[in-house]
């Protein structure tokens, strides 16, 4: 669901979020959000700060207490993001300084849609990488390592097979969704290499790519 004041521009972000494949519906107020959540918890929430009706974060705390298992992507402005990150809820929610991109936005929300419920334990290994998915941190080597909202979802996908091959077509469905090409897939696998390590991630010719340990 996503909740942005009623303007040309989020209008513009819905027709592009429906373009890329997001099924996505909207309200535009506070009171919208409450009343949409009480009838039924939507899959996630993207929640404007700034949107009319009750103060927002009056309104992020009734969701996150009503709806815990709905994660929340929250739009706010950068003077407000101090305040904002302190109700945040680990690996549920996310946030995006405004003006974003809408398809950083699809990125997102697949991301976290993919996560779904907290697990026992939000550590995932493989050799010497380590990713915390509660924090959504990544450490290589012992060094923490920055990854865009993409790389990360396209390594979470590679370490959800340890020790297989996983298709291109397979990779572009879990982390752009179709139609997503093969040449964009192994673009962002080089983005990938160079912040994990060119040999974790080897290239099956004509099958793939596996990472290893």
């Amino acid at each position: 669901m996503l909740a942005l004041p009623p303007t040309a521009a989020s209008a513009s972000v819905l027709r592009s979020l429906r373009s890329e494949g997001v099924s996505v519906s909207a309200v535009t107020d506070g009171i919208g959000v409450l009343d949409a959540v009480r009838s039924g918890d939507p899959a996630l929430l993207v929640l404007d700060v700034e949107l009319p009706g009750p103060d927002q974060s009056a309104v992020l705390a009734a969701v996150q207490s009503e709806a815990p298992n709905v994660p929340v992507i929250a739009v706010t402005p950068r003077e407000r993001r101090s305040a904002l990150l302190g109700m945040l809820r680990g690996d549920r929610d996310d946030y995006l300084l405004r003006p974003f991109a809408v398809d950083e936005l699809a990125a997102r929300i697949r991301l976290r849609l993919r996560l779904g419920p907290p697990a026992e334990s939000s550590l995932l290994r493989q050799g010497e990488l380590t990713v915390d998915t509660e924090f959504g941190e990544v450490v290589v080597d012992g060094a923490p390592v920055s990854l865009s909202p993409t790389e990360y979802a396209l390594l979470l996908a590679l370490m959800g097979a340890p020790g297989e091959v996983v298709a291109p077509s397979k990779l572009a469905r879990e982390v752009w969704s179709e139609p997503a090409s093969a040449n964009l897939v192994q673009v962002y696998i080089s983005y990938l290499r160079r912040k994990i390590g060119p040999d974790r991630i080897r290239t099956v010719r004509g099958e793939g790519y596996i990472l290893e340990s």
